[in-house]
């Protein structure tokens, strides 16, 4: 089963043709690199024990993802039995970010959450991804979550290295 501190690069939504091409939903800032052709990805599926190493044939874009072959699938029914699963990398293989205050998403998760005048509100648990922008789940200290939207009007600092993120408190976040 995946180890924890790997990277998700990519979910398979569904099968495409018959000949083991799948429909990928990207996960990362950088599908180029990790769906380009001989690159590697590992397959994680809650219904499957063991981690399935594949090679990237050939992607390329479609709707709102990518089609992807990999060189291990050449029919719809290897495929079937992973759809849902989670490709993920090893984090030894990650891609730095070019801008100096760049972070990966898997960075915030334990960061601790404080207004801009110091008043904490809790450790980031969870980042939900349902459109416009990313929001940020905070547990509570004394219990129960805030949803934080990742946005500039709102989060002004994240110190990765400190596990800190600073939070301009607006009405409406609790």
């Amino acid at each position: 089963m995946r180890k924890p501190d790997w990277l998700t690069v990519g979910h398979i939504a569904g099968t495409h043709g018959i000949r083991g091409g799948v429909r990928v939903i990207p996960r990362t800032d950088f599908p180029e690199v990790r769906f380009a052709p001989e690159s590697q990805v590992f397959l994680s599926h809650p219904d499957h024990e063991e981690m399935l190493s594949l090679t990237v044939e050939d992607a390329r874009p479609h709707k709102k993802g990518l089609l992807v072959r990999f060189q291990e699938w050449t029919d719809i029914d290897q495929v079937e039995p992973y759809k849902g699963g989670t490709l993920v990398v090893d984090p030894a293989d990650r891609v730095e970010p070019e801008e100096e205050d760049a972070f990966y998403l898997y960075e915030i998760m334990g960061c601790e959450a404080v207004t801009t005048d110091g008043r904490t509100l809790g450790v980031v648990t969870d980042i939900l991804q349902p459109g416009a922008n990313d929001v940020w789940v905070v547990e509570k200290p004394e219990g129960g979550e805030l949803l934080i939207p990742f946005i500039e009007d709102v989060v002004k600092e994240v110190d990765v290295s400190a596990k800190r993120v600073r939070i301009q408190w607006m009405e409406g976040l609790e």
